[in-house]
């Protein structure tokens, strides 16, 4: 047998319509956007999901072309089932949220796995979505892992194309968050001195643009291209593009050089939604150049991409419109249900009627939270996000994707939407510092009669605690809970039945113009 004998055939890397699609991450801010793309290209698209409760809640998972494996793409079994069969495999995986250096050893390790599992399933492209910054030795180490991510998936020998971006701009976004916070709480601000660091920021759709393009281009295989808007601004005018877009007044900004990459990361945590352990890895990528090389995206799939004042424009249209696809927090992990049985466990439990529909409750139910508030002693709540953003905990400013809609693996304020069962029951767990684990269940019923028009309205809080400190902790929120959550029920209450009486006069008048219109009137 000759060496040519030994030489395995090179695959053909152009992936054809109808292929399947091997798509990490699809429950993050990206993903779940991608998705419905590759769909609308018409490919099939194969999910690997720690959840695939969370990803059912989805608008596109119930498409006929979607196939789910749920497991951790830490097991290399797990992922030689998701990756059989597959002609090509995003990696969109990124454990920055992960404490100390541990996202760096743990994406490291999944990366290895990934490439080495896809060329022993013949997957015949990798696409990885990576950060801009020039190769140098003082690269964050949030960059610099993003690096070895690179390596470690083509290490395997299949062809794989990295797209490295550096803000990423769009609704739900964390760039987006940052800058929005930042410019609307602080008129002027004392910064470090990376707000004078250049960087090309890109849209979202842009980015998906070039996701799927490069899926769809065979000369992106095996390359590593930049991409990134048209214009190459500092942080500091960015900001002001910012303000201006949101009808703010010019922003002062005063960069300073005290101020460490530690420091920056709490000052970024309490201004601003994004919780320490995200924070800081973005705080130290903030002090590296993150600028195109060249042109070789755009050489090869052409697009015009938008301007940062277009991008922010586009976010902003979306937030108010309350169309917002995905968001950062949507990458949160699935808090497990609490073991309730066995130990201690506190529960608090309040009920009202109401004189409204099922339905209209439950609406009321489900708009809680963010901008809409808890409809009672709003003061105390905030108070409570205030704590806990100031020991590290996520606090009210992560908001919620939708006003006025919840799905299964949402953040709300505090809270991870860990059940949805409408129109009857909805199960938060919060995310807040606690030394225990707290659940806040609220459910409507209906009513005793069975009548129509009527319901009951329940929240029930349960706790349980860790330790000593953990029952002290309990005790001391006790008295406050009539205040909260009976005056929250009291505010859904008023809210279904506001909504009942004004469908109720709007059908009386459309009766009465019906009667009059019989007349001939």
């Amino acid at each position: 047998m000759t060496a040519a004998d030994d030489e395995t055939p090179t695959p053909s890397i152009e992936i054809p319509k109808g292929a399947t699609i091997l798509l990490t991450g699809s429950t993050g801010y990206i993903g779940g956007r991608l998705a419905p793309r590759l769909l609308e290209q018409g490919y099939r698209v194969r999910c690997l999901v720690r959840s695939d409760a969370k990803l059912l809640s989805r608008p596109w998972a119930s498409d006929e072309r979607v196939e789910i494996v749920e497991g951790d793409a830490r097991d290399r079994e797990c992922l030689a089932t998701a990756m059989r069969g597959a002609a090509a495999a995003y990696f969109l995986i990124h454990s920055m949220d992960s404490v100390g250096r541990e996202y760096r050893e743990r994406d490291l390790e999944i990366a290895t796995s990934f490439g080495e599992i896809a060329a022993a399933c013949g997957v015949r492209r990798i696409i990885y979505l990576g950060g801009l910054g020039e190769d140098q030795a003082d690269l964050s180490e949030h960059l610099a892992s993003r690096r070895e991510v690179e390596r470690a998936l083509g290490s395997g020998g299949v062809p794989t194309t990295v797209l490295r971006a550096a803000m990423i701009i769009g609704s739900g976004s964390a760039s987006f968050e940052i800058l929005r916070y930042l410019v609307e709480r602080l008129p002027i601000m004392v910064t470090p001195r990376w707000v004078r660091t250049e960087s090309q920021p890109i849209s979202v759709r842009d980015v998906l643009f070039f996701l799927v393009a490069a899926l769809e281009t065979p000369a992106t295989a095996g390359r590593v291209l930049d991409i990134g808007g048209p214009e190459i601004r500092n942080y500091a005018d960015i900001m002001r593009t910012m303000a201006e877009a949101l009808g703010l007044r010019r922003r002062i900004v005063i960069p300073v050089p005290v101020l460490t990459p530690r420091l920056s990361s709490l000052w970024i945590h309490i201004v601003t939604p994004l919780g320490a352990s995200i924070a800081r890895p973005l705080a130290e990528g903030l002090r590296n150049r993150v600028v195109c090389r060249d042109d070789e995206a755009t050489r090869l799939m052409p697009r015009k991409c938008l301007t940062i004042r277009e991008a922010i424009d586009a976010a902003i249209a979306r937030v108010e419109s309350g169309v917002v696809e995905t968001a950062w927090s949507d990458a949160g992990t699935m808090p497990g249900d609490p073991h309730w049985a066995g130990g201690t466990v506190f529960t608090d439990r309040h009920e009202l009627p109401c004189n409204a529909t099922s339905p209209d409750a439950w609406r009321a139910a489900c708009s809680i939270g963010g901008a809409n508030g808890y409809y009672a002693a709003d003061w105390l709540w905030r108070l409570r996000g205030v704590m806990d953003r100031m020991i590290g905990g996520p606090g009210l400013r992560r908001g919620r994707r939708s006003a006025t809609d919840l799905r299964l693996g949402d953040a709300l304020d505090f809270w991870r939407v860990t059940a949805v069962e409408p129109p009857r029951r909805l199960e938060l767990t919060a995310e807040m510092l606690l030394p225990g684990v707290a659940t806040l269940t609220l459910e409507v019923e209906p009513g005793s009669d069975g009548g129509d028009g009527r319901c009951v309205v329940a929240s029930t809080a349960r706790f349980r605690p860790l330790g000593l400190m953990g029952i002290l902790y309990w005790y001391s929120v006790l008295p406050l809970h009539g205040i909260v959550f009976r005056g929250m029920l009291k505010g859904i209450v008023r809210r279904a039945e506001s909504r009942a009486a004004r469908r109720a006069t709007l059908e009386a008048v459309d009766h009465a113009t019906s009667a009059d219109g019989g007349h001939g009137r």
